[in-house]
């Protein structure tokens, strides 16, 4: 198998929208703004979220309405300079998640490649996201700091919200100011979202506290104030999503009488102090560019640039040196989608042209073969057969009485990151760049014990509660089955009675052997049963598992078939 690094890491109301033929949405508070001269002047901020490592140009990266793919640090780098021409006043920013969840050719390099791409390409600031925690700590202060081969990030990567339990105090920059010279200066706080403790693994954040958003957000922007910054702009690893019938994504509901969007930045947009001027959001990997009104009912541009640097924003507002405050009536936002009609980036290029061949070596090495499309579902609030097969593999794999003697494997929906494609290069083939991407989150897989009891809250914890608002189904192996009767009410839904495994009731008070993956180990998700198990050991890598069963029961003769559904009776 191939070792790479990351392995020896792993185990330590809104205004008309305007749009133009590339931009996707747009908002405005006012007429205009400043002319660059004099008192007032243009102020530029361009903005991505959520890039996860997408440096590649694929063919995946699409984007409705385009015929052709869309994306790419190469072109995406471009369109940046282009929108930057002319702005004195410009500065590039982020709001999390640019690391983890990456492609093969990043994810094999610890995401080297994707901090030297955005370097590159001039980002200058960005907040923390959930996923800049996947390794922990340890290494995103290694991706900041850089090491003896790797120089590290250019750009400061801020955590307001992020503090040491025992001192109170962030570990991580929580704000930073941007000189533009001239008497201009923009302050920006960054944060990644509250619940980051509970989806990312608890080994690697150890000693960690995720801060309330809004608490955080007005300490620092009246010490930024205090300092003499009015100018504030918050990058925020949290974002919403739009009604239905937004379908221009400009955030205004169908009447026009409410803000239409939904989730978590509502509530924050709502009750930040007015003293922050703009909200760059991420997370949810949704494009919108609205308003939501501040405490003061005055509105506030809320953007987020849906992911994977399909799309970015552009933001643009008059700054007032004698206030020294950005003139919210002017604010402007637009989101563009990065066609790939421009020149390639040349630096990104030499980028791509540097690790390339390298990811290439180690990924194209066929692990086994498969029959057909293996796929993840449409939600993550249903079974699928990518999930089956991965939770067969890891009960495979600590089956023996020698690796952990499993009965049952459950596998968190949000951990399966791509699918597992027939046509994906050579025909049938699974090569181990393919596997990578299936699931690049390098966790382990935990054997432990459970009762029948906390198999049973295990499975309620699936539905939505005060820890997490959306329904996540885990993926269950081959021999366990049990009843969701939507029919019924709170966790009454999961029927009790209809636990089995291998057509035998399971017990409530009985001891079961049951594998799942380091993250949900930790309680990962809000599934705080699993964090309950006792009687640890811990294997190999999940990638391993994975690769090892689909190289034992995917020949050439023999390929993988996807697994039928049916392990979960769903009653509607």
């Amino acid at each position: 198998m191939f070792n790479f690094k990351r392995r020896a890491v792993a185990a330590a109301g809104v205004l008309a929208l305007a749009a133009t033929t590339l931009a996707v949405g747009a908002w405005s508070l006012g007429p205009g703004h400043g002319n660059g001269h004099g008192r007032q002047v243009d102020l530029q901020l361009l903005a991505i979220n959520d890039f996860h490592g997408n440096i590649e140009a694929a063919s995946s990266l699409t984007w409705p309405g385009h015929t052709d793919p869309v994306g790419g640090a190469e072109y995406l780098a471009t369109h940046l300079e282009e929108a930057r021409e002319g702005e004195r006043y410009s500065t590039t920013v982020a709001a999390g998640d640019l690391i983890g969840a990456s492609p093969f050719m990043s994810a094999v390099f610890d995401d080297e490649p994707t901090i030297e791409s955005l370097n590159a390409m001039g980002v200058e600031v960005s907040s923390v996201g959930n996923h800049e925690f996947d390794a922990g700590i340890d290494e995103l202060d290694r991706i900041i700091e850089g090491d003896d081969d790797f120089e590290g990030a250019d750009f400061p990567y801020l955590g307001a919200n992020v503090v040491d339990e025992t001192t109170g105090k962030p570990v991580l920059d929580p704000y930073w100011i941007k000189n533009f010279g001239g008497g201009v200066k923009v302050g920006f706080i960054g944060m990644t979202l509250e619940g980051t403790g509970d989806i990312v693994s608890k080994s690697g954040i150890e000693g960690l506290v995720f801060k309330d958003e809004t608490e955080t957000a007005n300490k620092y922007a009246r010490e930024l104030k205090r300092k003499g910054v009015n100018a504030i702009v918050v990058l925020l690893h949290e974002g919403g999503v739009p009604v239905a019938e937004d379908t221009g994504h400009d955030c205004e509901s169908a009447d026009g009488t409410a803000t239409g969007m939904s989730g978590p930045i509502v509530d924050i947009a709502e009750t930040m102090t007015p003293l922050v001027d703009v909200i760059v959001s991420g997370h949810t990997h949704q494009e919108y560019v609205c308003s939501v009104d501040d405490p003061n009912g005055n509105p506030r541009l809320v953007t987020s640039a849906s992911n994977y640097g399909r799309v970015f924003t552009e933001i643009d507002a008059t700054y007032d040196k004698r206030t020294k405050d950005i003139v919210r009536s002017t604010v402007v936002g637009s989101n563009t989608v990065v066609t790939r009609d421009v020149d390639a980036d040349e630096d990104q290029t030499a980028i791509l042209d540097h690790y390339g061949p390298l990811a290439a070596e180690a990924g194209n090495r066929v692990v086994g073969y498969i029959a057909e499309d293996i796929k993840r579902g449409a939600t993550r609030a249903e079974e699928f057969p990518l999930g089956s097969l991965i939770a067969d593999a890891q009960l495979w794999n600590t089956a023996g009485a020698d690796t952990g003697g499993a009965e049952i494997a459950f596998m968190n929906p949000g951990g399966v990151r791509a699918d597992l494609l027939y046509s994906q290069g050579t025909p049938g083939e699974a090569t181990y760049g393919e596997v990578f991407t299936v699931q690049p989150f390098a966790n382990y897989v935990v054997t432990l014990d459970l009762t029948g009891a906390q198999i049973l809250e295990a499975l309620r914890q699936q539905l939505p509660s005060d820890g997490r608002s959306t329904t996540l189904v885990l993926q269950v192996s081959e021999g366990f089955t049990y009843t969701w009767d939507k029919t019924e009410t709170g966790t009454d839904q999961i029927v009790a009675d209809s636990l089995a495994l291998n057509g035998e009731p399971i017990v409530a008070d009985q001891v079961y052997r049951v594998t799942v993956n380091s993250f949900l180990a930790d309680g990962g998700d809000s599934f705080a049963a699993f964090a309950e198990g006792e009687n640890r050991l811990f294997g190999e890598l999940d990638v391993d598992a994975f690769e090892d069963y689909i190289a034992e029961y995917g020949t050439q003769a023999a390929p993988l078939e996807a697994p039928e559904l049916g392990r979960i009776t769903v009653v509607s």
